[in-house]
């Protein structure tokens, strides 16, 4: 093959990629593109914008500042990154026509609408005769690999792990070269070698995200020593919010600036010396696999369907005060103050530690009664690291309407989980400072602490604090009856 295009997508690095490892064994010249697709892009241009019209987008800023460090990257060995902004259907075939390619090389891309974009790119480069190659590059193991003994997918995780473990050997794990021979990067034609499109050109703000999530591979390996150097202790930190327990490397595994491969190989490998932190970790590592499976075989899920079809016919909170409940949800005035927290690190970051997604989660759905949609579109809309089939799957496990849930009849205490994972308030002081003088008792449920105490701590309940929305006894009682149409198929 003399020429070949590899298309981008979440897998926005140059190491270990298996669309550019099999372009570069099959092809004497190679480039390289990505597309801001328009039709992903113009539906966040809403909302609230900034004094020039502009949206505060911190996913499409983090992706920007990775492709200039790929663009970089292939311009020191002598190619480039053809970056566009417009429709995948059109950019694709015309950029490959353009080359005088042979193939364009892309990696899977799992969700539904991904899988039927990529069909029509394919069929429009098959009137070409340009080949269409996809490969196996962010999961592990694909939707039909892992299998029952009875040639059926899995629905409940344990035993999927299990069988995955049991599956996994060596080959799976091993990285792609992706090393290019001299002047295999080719130039980019003149006509086709623009600039990356700014932010602004597209619609967008700078975010300042790189000032705590350093963009790119380079950011991503950063992260990844740093937490290698604490993942011993991952299991005993990991829900804990206050303290730095957790990996965060979730965006840059989102958006393929980290391999999946080197990730699952660093944790098995330890796991075998004996960490139970990286045994922990693994499993993490496998959830996400396994959420993955799970959207691939059951595409619905992307429409707003419940796994569990009975679920569907749940009566959730409707009409003006639903908004009114969401709407102090969102901004974090819920009276609740590990809920609260929890939201304003989300507004302000656009991150979440995972034991508070399933706080807020469980909140939500179970003592505000909201359908567990209006939280999932949410955060949809606000995390860095938005995956839809881990944050679908999240939520339907926070309803109970998903595979492998928590019983309906499992409700989160916010007050005894704040207790728990943040007994001395650090985390609730850090996002909610008007309540920083409160003591680490009463921190937790300013509602129930004296009178001079909050005169005391200069906190004035329904002024420079919520009151509670809800009483959390009270929302457990209608929640039990609100799941009780359900209630048999749960038992």
């Amino acid at each position: 093959m003399q020429k070949a295009l590899v298309w981008l997508r979440r897998d926005l690095r140059l190491y270990d990629n298996a669309a550019l490892s099999h372009a570069l064994k099959e092809a004497k010249q190679v480039w390289l593109t990505f597309i801001f697709d328009t039709d992903i892009l113009k539906p966040l241009i809403q909302g609230e914008l900034d004094a020039k019209g502009l949206k505060h987008e911190r996913r499409v800023d983090f992706i920007w500042q990775g492709l200039k460090q790929i663009d970089e990257e292939l311009r020191a060995m002598g190619g480039g990154l053809i970056v566009r902004f417009g429709k995948p259907l059109e950019c694709i075939p015309q950029i490959a026509k353009e080359l005088g390619v042979d193939a364009v090389f892309t990696n899977h891309d799992y969700e539904p609408s991904a899988v039927a974009r990529d069909e029509s790119v394919k069929g429009a480069l098959e009137k070409l005769n340009i080949q269409f190659a996809e490969f196996k590059d962010q999961v592990i193991f694909e939707k039909r690999e892992i299998l029952t003994n009875s040639n059926t997918v899995f629905s409940i995780f344990t035993p999927y792990k299990n069988n995955w473990l049991k599956t996994l050997q060596e080959k799976d794990l091993a990285a792609h070269e992706c090393k290019p021979k001299a002047g295999q990067f080719a130039p980019i034609p003149k006509k086709l070698d623009t600039p990356l499109p700014s932010l602004e050109s597209m619609g967008f703000c700078a975010t300042g995200i790189e000032a705590y999530l350093p963009p790119g591979s380079e950011g991503g390996q950063a992260f990844l020593e740093d937490f290698l150097s604490r993942i011993d202790q991952y299991q005993i930190g990991r829900d804990f919010p206050a303290i730095k327990g957790v990996s965060y490397l979730s965006t840059h595994l989102r958006f393929g600036m980290l391999s999946i491969r080197g990730l699952v190989r660093e944790a098995h490998r330890r796991m075998l010396a004996g960490s139970m932190g990286a045994t922990i970790w693994l499993s993490e590592l496998i959830w996400r696999d396994f959420y993955f499976m799970i959207l691939a075989n059951h595409p619905r899920l992307a429409k707003g369907a419940s796994f569990k079809p009975d679920y569907d016919n749940i009566t959730w909170e409707s009409g003006a005060h639903a908004k009114k409940l969401f709407a102090a949800w969102c901004e974090g005035k819920t009276g609740y103050p590990l809920v609260d927290a929890a939201m304003h690190q989300l507004n302000q970051s656009g991150y979440m530690h995972n034991r508070l997604r399933m706080v807020v989660a469980s909140f939500l759905t179970k003592d505000l009664g909201i359908d567990w949609r209006w939280g999932e579109a949410y955060f949809a809309e606000h995390l860095n690291d938005f995956e839809l089939s881990s944050n679908n799957g999240g939520w339907q496990w926070a309803s109970s309407s998903g595979c492998d849930a928590q019983p309906y009849f499992r409700i989160f205490n916010p007050i005894t989980q704040s207790e728990k994972f943040d007994s001395e308030g650090k985390f609730i002081r850090r996002y909610l400072p008007q309540l920083e003088k409160l003591s680490k008792k009463s921190i937790h449920a300013p509602w129930k602490a004296g009178h001079i105490e909050l005169e005391a701590a200069g906190v004035v309940l329904g002024r420079d604090y919520a009151l509670p929305v809800v009483d959390h006894d009270e929302a457990r009682k209608k929640t039990l009856v609100r799941y009780s149409v359900v209630k048999k198929v749960s038992e």
